[in-house]
């Protein structure tokens, strides 16, 4: 039998929120994350010692939902909020926060990893840290609770959608005057939206919505447009993610019947049969599934594989040769009994890990089907010739973390990086959080 993964609790972060906490979202290059709390507030933790570095504090008047960092920022820390007062915050901090050595969080070579009570000094110093974080902006245009912020890639666009069953995207100037721009207001979904998220490369958007739907967003001619409706859950699609673009971290589904070389020959072949499709993106719903969706090459929707029918778009919305073409590429094993709250794809391993309403963390993996399955497929399948020469995968459930927060809702799972002696700051940890206000880190090896 294969080798399952191991999850293992490494520390929880402290102190801890006294009311739920929605959200966890890890800084893209540092050891540091931002949580998001009921009590209006926005902590930031580091990851190195899993203490308290800041409180943010002052600027919603409800509960805080959704937190991004703002990507490619130096000597700067920016944050985006969004709040069940129906506002986005845009926070700011000028200094070389979390970049010093030691993630610049006070630590030496002989400190140690575990939570330490906090002295009057530490305390000082954790005042003067939120004296620094300025309230920016505040982006003002949704009628209902924010529910979900996104960052593109460039961190120029930031989206934002709402219960208002909108998404907005704004241009962040970058005129030193914190002027953000309304460049788009999208107003298709027919449901609350629960969640955006934007292509890891691309200016591509998706969002997930309570009509059960999946839909991306492209701008053509300086107009923003569906270009995909995709229908494929029963019920809320409560999160999304993107598979990560960079092969030099993660090279593709794994063997255990193959060699190192003839693995590394097999994932060669799988990048290159899907780099016209680019990253597939992997979702969660309320019917308890995660399912990952894959963009057929525009050659194959030429083919007659396209049609209006399939994306639900009447074909007059959009000018011909903009709109695209999403399949289900895999339905991941069941491994949830009630709803499916959030879904995080690791772009440095390409485990997947999932978390909702039954406590339960899941970790799968994708691997290439062996040739004893393959040759049962293509039984099944002999009329199907054209994919004989495609490599065929399967996700498997390699780990189960039942009550990870004893017996409360578990909203979130995000996978971090994290600063470690010997470790070069690449060890990837595992962050989830809970309506109890805890937020535990945990390690997972395979």
């Amino acid at each position: 039998m294969s080798p399952k993964v191991t999850i293992t609790h490494l520390s929880d972060l402290t102190p801890p929120s006294q009311e739920r906490i929605w959200l966890t979202a890890p800084h893209p290059t540092l050891p540091i994350v931002a949580t998001c709390s009921s009590d209006k507030t926005i902590r930031v933790y580091s990851l190195t010692n899993f203490t308290l570095l800041s409180t943010i504090t002052g600027g919603h008047k409800r509960s805080v939902r959704t937190a991004a960092w703002k990507p490619h920022m130096s000597g700067e820390s920016v944050l985006a909020t969004g709040s069940f007062d129906a506002t986005v915050g845009i926070w700011r901090r000028w200094d070389n926060y979390g970049r010093e050595d030691g993630a610049g969080m006070g630590m030496t070579n002989d400190d140690t990893q575990t939570p330490t009570d906090t002295s009057d000094a530490d305390s000082a110093d954790r005042e003067e840290d939120e004296e620094e974080w300025r309230f920016a902006v505040l982006l003002d245009g949704h009628d209902s609770e924010v529910k979900s912020v996104s960052w593109s890639a460039s961190g120029m666009l930031l989206a934002t959608c709402s219960r208002d069953k909108s998404i907005w995207i704004w241009e962040d100037l970058d005129d030193g005057d914190n002027n953000f721009e309304t460049v788009a207001v999208m107003q298709e979904h027919s449901g609350d939206v629960k969640c955006v998220s934007w292509h890891p490369s691309e200016e591509c958007l998706a969002s997930g919505s309570y009509d059960d739907t999946i839909r991306l967003w492209r701008e053509d001619l300086d107009d923003w447009g569906q270009v995909a409706c995709i229908k494929g859950h029963g019920g809320t699609v409560w999160f999304l993610d993107w598979e990560g673009d960079d092969a030099e971290k993660w090279n593709g589904p794994i063997s255990d019947s193959n060699s190192e070389s003839e693995l590394s020959a097999l994932q060669a072949q799988w990048r290159s049969q899907r780099a016209l499709s680019g990253p597939r993106l992997i979702s969660c719903s309320d019917d308890r599934t995660v399912r990952v969706w894959r963009r057929q090459p525009k050659e194959s929707q030429q083919m007659g594989a396209f049609s209006s029918a399939t994306t639900g778009i009447p074909s007059i919305i959009r000018p011909t040769g903009t709109d695209e073409a999403w399949e289900e590429d895999a339905v991941l094993p069941h491994a949830h009994e009630l709803p499916v709250y959030a879904v995080a794809w690791s772009k440095r391993t390409g485990l997947v890990a999932s978390t909702g309403a039954d406590g339960r963390i899941a970790i799968y993996e994708e691997r290439f089907v062996t040739p004893e399955k393959e040759e049962k497929q293509d039984d099944a399948d002999a009329m199907d010739t054209a994919s004989s020469d495609v490599l065929r995968t399967e996700w498997v459930l390699v780990g189960i973390q039942d009550g990870a927060h004893g017996i409360y809702e578990i909203n979130h799972v995000a996978w971090a990086k994290r600063a470690d002696r010997g470790s070069g700051g690449e060890e990837e940890v595992l962050v989830s959080t809970a309506d109890d206000g805890s937020v535990k880190v945990w390690t997972v090896t395979r």
